[in-house]
């Protein structure tokens, strides 16, 4: 698989874009991770009031366990300290309730944040990057530089053209055909490394 050019100028763009890519993600993914800490931050009344709502839930119900010890009227006596536990703890679990509803706020406003900066990578760099990769892998793989010449002919601009003796390119002409396989290959950001033709492996006689 080719992921770099050979060309240095291509080469050294291909590198310099990647570097700033993962860098921006990264600075991003920074951002959204201090995002994530500052709300938070929002969650220490819930922490509080659920740490107060079960002490004291905790407490109630100890004084109603050792009143309810009392003879005849223990009962009587421990029902106010079981209802005021009950209500702490009930104040203890909206506390808990608000910690996890800032929980997902964080979470939702980091992920709401990254998601344009991944949207601009997925859909407009890794897509072009992905093409490449995949154009200059397959141009290497090729065994001939036959099909090269006929994209080279489609694709280059017709002054680039008219350097190639394109009567020798009908004919079978090696240096026709890598001259313009060079030219495709540079416009990929590839070096050409002469490779055979049709041409040369059917040779005149068959």
């Amino acid at each position: 698989m080719k992921v770099y050019a050979d060309t240095p100028g291509r080469r050294s763009w291909q590198l310099a874009t990647d570097v700033l890519v993962v860098a921006w993600l990264w600075f991003w993914i920074w951002l959204a991770m201090k995002l994530y800490e500052l709300v938070q931050k929002l969650a220490a009344p819930g922490q509080k009031l659920a740490g107060a709502g079960d002490g004291m839930a905790n407490g109630l119900a100890d004084a109603g366990a050792k009143v309810h010890r009392v003879p005849v009227a223990g009962d009587s006596l421990a029902e106010p300290f079981s209802k005021a536990a009950t209500a702490a703890r009930s104040l203890a679990e909206a506390g808990r309730e608000e910690q996890q509803a800032v929980h997902q706020l964080a979470w939702v406003l980091a992920l709401l944040l990254l998601a344009v900066p991944i949207a601009v990578v997925v859909l407009g760099w890794l897509p072009r990057r992905v093409r490449w990769v995949r154009r200059a892998s397959a141009a290497v793989r090729l065994p001939d530089d036959d099909l090269l010449a006929l994209r080279a002919l489609v694709h280059q601009p017709l002054h680039r053209l008219s350097t190639v003796d394109i009567a020798a390119w009908r004919q079978g002409d090696p240096e026709a055909v890598a001259a313009l396989a060079a030219m495709e290959l540079r416009r990929i950001g590839l070096r050409h490394r002469r490779r055979r033709t049709s041409s040369t492996v059917d040779g005149p006689g068959g």
